[in-house]
Protein backbone atom coordinates (compact mmCIF):
# COMPACT_ATOMS: atom_id res chain seq x y z
CA UNK A 1 0.00 0.00 0.00
CA UNK A 2 1.53 3.40 -0.84
CA UNK A 3 2.60 5.08 2.51
CA UNK A 4 4.98 8.54 3.11
CA UNK A 5 6.55 9.52 6.39
CA UNK A 6 5.86 12.74 7.94
CA UNK A 7 9.28 14.20 10.25
CA UNK A 8 10.70 17.07 11.28
CA UNK A 9 14.40 16.53 11.98
CA UNK A 10 17.77 19.28 11.59
CA UNK A 11 20.66 18.19 9.63
CA UNK A 12 23.15 17.63 12.05
CA UNK A 13 26.16 18.22 9.78
CA UNK A 14 24.54 21.52 8.49
CA UNK A 15 24.23 22.68 12.48
CA UNK A 16 27.96 21.80 12.61
CA UNK A 17 28.99 23.70 9.72
CA UNK A 18 26.68 26.69 10.91
CA UNK A 19 28.22 26.58 14.50
CA UNK A 20 32.12 26.27 12.33
CA UNK A 21 31.49 29.25 10.69
CA UNK A 22 29.59 31.47 13.32
CA UNK A 23 32.99 30.64 15.18
CA UNK A 24 35.36 32.16 12.84
CA UNK A 25 32.87 35.14 12.57
CA UNK A 26 33.17 35.45 16.10
CA UNK A 27 37.05 35.05 16.07
CA UNK A 28 37.25 38.05 13.37
CA UNK A 29 35.03 41.28 14.49
CA UNK A 30 36.59 43.37 15.81
CA UNK A 31 33.33 43.85 18.53
CA UNK A 32 33.99 40.24 19.94
CA UNK A 33 37.70 41.31 20.47
CA UNK A 34 38.03 40.79 24.04
CA UNK A 35 34.79 39.50 25.11
CA UNK A 36 35.35 35.97 25.97
CA UNK A 37 32.55 34.69 23.66
CA UNK A 38 32.29 30.96 23.12
CA UNK A 39 29.64 28.90 20.68
CA UNK A 40 29.76 25.18 21.65
CA UNK A 41 27.51 22.28 20.31
CA UNK A 42 27.05 19.78 23.07
CA UNK A 43 25.95 16.88 20.71
CA UNK A 44 22.91 16.54 18.90
CA UNK A 45 20.81 18.22 21.21
CA UNK A 46 21.33 21.85 21.39
CA UNK A 47 23.87 24.99 21.06
CA UNK A 48 25.51 26.63 24.07
CA UNK A 49 26.16 30.08 23.94
CA UNK A 50 28.44 32.11 26.65
CA UNK A 51 29.17 35.94 26.46
CA UNK A 52 30.56 38.80 28.98
CA UNK A 53 27.22 40.23 29.20
CA UNK A 54 23.88 40.66 27.98
CA UNK A 55 24.77 42.29 24.60
CA UNK A 56 27.00 40.30 23.61
CA UNK A 57 25.20 37.03 24.07
CA UNK A 58 22.29 39.10 21.87
CA UNK A 59 25.08 39.44 19.08
CA UNK A 60 26.48 36.35 19.48
CA UNK A 61 22.54 34.37 19.24
CA UNK A 62 21.89 36.59 16.27
CA UNK A 63 25.43 35.33 14.55
CA UNK A 64 24.27 31.65 15.10
CA UNK A 65 20.59 31.96 13.78
CA UNK A 66 21.59 33.56 10.75
CA UNK A 67 24.49 31.30 9.94
CA UNK A 68 21.76 28.66 10.65
CA UNK A 69 18.95 30.03 7.95
CA UNK A 70 21.58 30.24 5.26
CA UNK A 71 21.86 26.86 5.45
CA UNK A 72 18.25 26.19 5.10
CA UNK A 73 18.01 25.00 8.76
CA UNK A 74 14.01 26.27 9.37
CA UNK A 75 14.41 28.05 12.84
CA UNK A 76 11.01 26.34 13.93
CA UNK A 77 13.59 23.61 15.07
CA UNK A 78 15.31 25.84 17.15
CA UNK A 79 13.83 26.48 20.59
CA UNK A 80 15.77 29.38 22.09
CA UNK A 81 15.64 30.18 25.76
CA UNK A 82 15.98 33.34 27.70
CA UNK A 83 19.90 34.17 28.44
CA UNK A 84 20.79 33.59 32.23
CA UNK A 85 22.80 36.24 33.46
CA UNK A 86 24.76 36.00 36.74
CA UNK A 87 25.47 38.40 39.23
CA UNK A 88 28.76 39.37 38.16
CA UNK A 89 27.29 40.40 34.04
CA UNK A 90 28.46 36.54 32.60
CA UNK A 91 25.50 35.48 30.31
CA UNK A 92 24.61 32.12 28.96
CA UNK A 93 22.09 30.81 26.66
CA UNK A 94 21.01 27.27 25.22
CA UNK A 95 19.34 26.68 21.70
CA UNK A 96 17.75 23.39 21.52
CA UNK A 97 17.67 21.40 18.52
CA UNK A 98 13.62 19.74 18.25
CA UNK A 99 14.23 16.58 16.61
CA UNK A 100 11.10 14.17 15.71
CA UNK A 101 7.63 15.40 15.56
CA UNK A 102 6.26 15.86 19.46
CA UNK A 103 3.68 13.65 20.59
CA UNK A 104 0.72 16.26 20.84
CA UNK A 105 1.93 18.19 17.16
CA UNK A 106 2.19 14.90 15.83
CA UNK A 107 -1.57 14.40 17.13
CA UNK A 108 -2.70 17.86 15.71
CA UNK A 109 -1.20 16.80 12.52
CA UNK A 110 -3.26 13.60 12.44
CA UNK A 111 -6.38 15.58 13.21
CA UNK A 112 -6.16 18.19 10.53
CA UNK A 113 -5.92 15.59 8.09
CA UNK A 114 -8.55 13.79 9.43
CA UNK A 115 -10.79 17.16 9.29
CA UNK A 116 -9.64 17.65 5.73
CA UNK A 117 -11.67 13.63 4.85
CA UNK A 118 -8.52 12.18 2.84
CA UNK A 119 -9.22 8.63 1.77
CA UNK A 120 -5.93 8.24 3.97
CA UNK A 121 -4.84 7.19 7.19
CA UNK A 122 -2.36 8.06 9.66
CA UNK A 123 -0.52 6.73 12.56
CA UNK A 124 2.36 8.20 14.74
CA UNK A 125 5.29 5.69 14.92
CA UNK A 126 8.21 6.67 16.82
CA UNK A 127 7.98 10.33 16.71
CA UNK A 128 7.19 10.21 13.14
CA UNK A 129 3.90 10.03 11.23
CA UNK A 130 2.89 6.78 8.73
CA UNK A 131 0.03 8.33 6.23
CA UNK A 132 -1.07 5.29 3.99
CA UNK A 133 -3.44 5.51 0.91
CA UNK A 134 -4.59 3.28 -1.96
CA UNK A 135 -3.90 5.90 -3.98
CA UNK A 136 -0.67 7.81 -4.51
CA UNK A 137 -2.43 10.96 -5.42
CA UNK A 138 -4.33 11.07 -2.28
CA UNK A 139 -0.92 10.83 -0.64
CA UNK A 140 -0.15 13.98 -3.17
CA UNK A 141 -2.80 15.79 -2.00
CA UNK A 142 -2.07 15.28 1.96
CA UNK A 143 1.58 16.60 1.27
CA UNK A 144 0.12 19.48 -0.48
CA UNK A 145 -2.34 20.18 2.37
CA UNK A 146 0.29 20.04 5.18
CA UNK A 147 2.78 22.16 3.03
CA UNK A 148 0.16 25.07 2.83
CA UNK A 149 -0.51 24.56 6.93
CA UNK A 150 1.67 26.61 9.38
CA UNK A 151 2.87 24.03 11.82
CA UNK A 152 5.11 25.20 14.89
CA UNK A 153 8.28 22.75 13.54
CA UNK A 154 8.95 22.26 10.02
CA UNK A 155 7.74 19.21 8.34
CA UNK A 156 10.12 16.68 5.68
CA UNK A 157 8.33 13.88 3.92
CA UNK A 158 10.24 10.80 3.40
CA UNK A 159 9.98 7.19 2.29
CA UNK A 160 7.29 7.64 -0.59
CA UNK A 161 6.46 4.37 -1.06
CA UNK A 162 3.98 3.41 -3.94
Amino acid sequence: MPSFDVVSEVDLMEVKNAVEQARKEVATRFDFREAKAEIELDGDKAIKLSAIDKFKITALEEIVLGKLARRNISLKNIDRADPDISPLGHARQELKLKQGLETDIAKTICQAIRDAKFKATTQIQDRQIRVTSKDRDVLQEVIGFLRGKDFPVALAYTNFRA
